[in-house]
């Protein structure tokens, strides 16, 4: 019986369902065995190809258009009788070559290639591949989510570009930026891991049961079966692992994971930054009069958006983190600890789509507050303190450095200070006069520039 969306375990099918549909859809057990249905039959079709694998005959066209309606045509009713035979004999790869067996009895031509399913194969070789696909898969998915995003930092970047704002190092006051140029960092951040993700490798490999082809050798030793598995795995875009034990290594999921847990920490960094943003009033947020901030305070326009983010990016990473620990590690030739923590993938990248899709909510609902940013930025001339020091050392002015921080560490400073300053100081009247014309606010260096370049 069908569980409501109230009575499941994991929020992921609970509460979060409606953002997890596509992830759902692909890494469910439902999915997994269509996956495992999938490379069963391409791999039964491409031997029968291959002319050296004499006893798998060419298949018919009839046959060949039934066998692709297995696959077109797989449904809930299929999953459900694949686990009833496993429930029998307790193989979950075993039991989708008798589902497939029973299949092939029922269409024209088919009985011709019952035993011939799963040839030469070991089940990793099925579930690696299946896996790889539902990765790859996935990940396209996911990278449209994240060009989303980056699409947003990017419009916010050039929007924002010439907003003028106080930086914060240590917590204090620093060198002003821009807002745009802030979201540009992040971008550039982000950019680069998306190259990562462009250049992943989706490996897989299909060599026996212990990587050795000794089955498919004693079988047909004239075959070239390193290059028929290559073939294969390329056919199903893929990439091989040519040299494994029984299983694929899963370094390059390691290194797939490892990709997504530096997203992650970018875009959990820039969550936090935009919760401080709207602390400091730099934000406002979007009102939703139907919306309750909170059951006691009736003001409140929490940033609940930023937190679910974070909350759930961190989840992703904790899950992430141990998979590319645990998957690359297996003894001697292989353990089977990989596969109940390589099910659990599919939550990881749940957990992080939910925190994609609040991010992308929570940058539609911030509006900039210019005039809290420039009030803030007015109040705190002691930044300009920077580029009068260095001015002054162009000029080759003796301790200029020191005689800024007698002047401006530790106190609260105004514009007329600095007025009085600049003029006490023996310099050219056109050095003065520059020196006069800084003011906090355009004291920017390239950030507008730099927002606007990205």
């Amino acid at each position: 019986m069908k569980k409501h969306q109230l009575q499941t375990l994991s929020p992921i099918d609970g509460r979060y369902a409606d953002k997890c549909t596509a992830i759902r859809d692909l890494f469910s057990e439902e999915s997994l065995i269509r996956y495992r249905v999938i490379t069963e039959i391409r791999w039964l079709q491409f031997l029968a190809q291959e002319k050296e694998i004499s006893h798998i005959s060419s298949i018919p066209e009839t046959t060949n258009y039934a066998m692709e309606n297995i696959i077109d045509d797989f449904s809930l009713d299929d999953a459900v009788e694949v686990k009833k035979i496993e429930s029998k004999i307790n193989h979950d790869v075993k039991a989708v070559e008798y589902f497939l067996q029973n299949k092939l009895l029922k269409i024209p031509g088919g009985s011709d290639y019952v035993s011939s399913i799963h040839f030469a194969c070991t089940s990793e070789d099925i579930n690696n591949i299946s896996y790889a696909m539902m990765i790859r898969d996935t990940v396209a998915i996911i990278q449209s989510s994240l060009e989303e995003i980056g699409l947003k930092l990017r419009t916010n970047s050039h929007q924002w570009s010439n907003a003028a704002m106080l930086s914060h190092t240590h917590g204090q006051a620093a060198t002003p930026t821009t807002m745009g140029k802030e979201f540009a960092n992040f971008l550039d951040r982000l950019n680069q891991q998306m190259v990562c993700l462009d250049e992943m490798k989706f490996k897989a490999k299909i060599n026996g049961a212990v990587g050795n082809f000794n089955a498919h050798r004693i079988a047909y030793p004239n075959a070239d079966w390193p290059q028929i598995s290559k073939t294969f795995i390329q056919n199903m875009g893929l990439e091989q692992s040519a040299y494994t034990t029984q299983i694929e290594p899963h370094d390059w999921i390691a290194e797939l994971l490892h990709c997504f847990i530096r997203i992650n920490n970018i875009l959990l960094d820039f969550s936090r930054d935009i919760w401080l943003y709207i602390s400091f009033g730099y934000f406002k947020q979007v009102l939703n009069k139907n919306e309750v901030g909170s059951s006691t305070m009736p003001h409140k326009i929490n940033p609940i958006d930023f937190e679910n983010a974070e909350g759930n990016l961190g989840l992703a990473n904790a899950l992430f983190s141990h998979l590319s620990s645990k998957l690359s590690i297996s003894r001697l030739q292989r353990d089977l600890s990989d596969s109940t923590a390589l099910r659990n993938i599919g939550s990881g990248f749940g957990y992080a789509v939910i925190a994609y899709a609040s991010l992308k909510k929570g940058l539609e609902k911030i509006q900039l507050n210019e005039e809290i940013i420039l009030k803030e930025l007015e109040s705190h001339w002691e930044v300009i303190a920077e580029a009068i020091q260095t001015v002054l050392r162009r000029e080759q002015i003796d301790d200029a450095y020191e005689k800024l921080k007698d002047l401006t560490q530790g106190q609260d400073l105004e514009k007329q200070d600095f007025v009085a300053f600049i003029q006490s100081i023996d310099l050219e009247d056109s050095v003065k006069q520059e020196l006069l014309n800084l003011t906090p606010e355009n004291y920017l260096g390239f950030a507008a520039i730099l927002a606007k370049k990205i």
